[in-house]
């Protein structure tokens, strides 16, 4: 018995002896890009004054299509993606991350969603003679091939454009683009609304540009 309890000793004297501190790595890179979004009419959409006998009673009711034109500008050629955050956060009462939310009536109730989508074939970017559109929902671990269809931006994924059709390695390195980008809103139910007084529809996002 005695060698056996001589083997276990050394193990628990190193298991008493455990180091009691862990060290921190803080990382990061600052790149010397800077690119600046701007969008027509101030970002502003305005679909003025609704009658709420217009509204579906049931279910829910979309408004006409809206459009702005983006435009990013960038000091040097560099790979972005673009992503929405919303300013409105816990009011759209579909839930999805491209949908962001009109606000709250004056009962608490959600008024209604608006989503914004880009159509590649309606970008252009630097010289490109075609620009595809690519998303990631990995943080831009891994990207959707790309091609080009509409892609909604989103809260927790990336929207990124190529030249290169088919290509699942994610943005190209990018100076100037041009987009339009098409707003649909669509009004809850008028069954679940408070429309005793007037109801301001009060939806805001931040259109950010992610540096890769």
């Amino acid at each position: 018995m005695t060698p056996l309890l001589f083997a276990v000793l050394p193990l628990l004297a190193g298991t008493a002896h455990a180091a009691s501190n862990v060290d921190l790595s803080v990382k990061g890179l600052i790149t010397p890009m800077a690119c600046t979004p701007l969008l027509s009419s101030g970002g502003r959409v305005d679909f003025g004054k609704i009658s709420r006998n217009d509204l579906n009673e049931e279910v829910g009711t979309r408004l006409p299509l809206k459009s702005l034109t983006l435009t990013v500008s960038c000091n040097a050629p560099g790979r972005f993606a673009l992503r929405m955050r919303d300013n409105r956060d816990g009011t759209a009462h579909v839930n999805s991350e491209i949908f962001y939310g009109l606000g709250l009536d004056t009962s608490g109730n959600k008024i209604g969603v608006y989503s914004v989508s880009v159509d590649p074939k309606q970008t252009v970017v630097d010289d490109m003679s075609v620009v595809y559109g690519t998303e990631s929902t990995t943080g831009g671990v891994a990207w959707r091939t790309a091609n080009l269809n509409p892609i909604d931006i989103g809260s927790r994924s990336l929207l990124g454009f190529t030249d290169l059709v088919g290509s699942v390695a994610g943005p190209s390195a990018i100076r100037s683009l041009t987009s339009t980008l098409t707003l649909e809103a669509t009004l809850n139910a008028r069954k679940n609304l408070d429309l005793s007084v007037e109801t301001l529809m009060d939806g805001s996002a931040t259109l950010e540009v992610v540096y890769l």
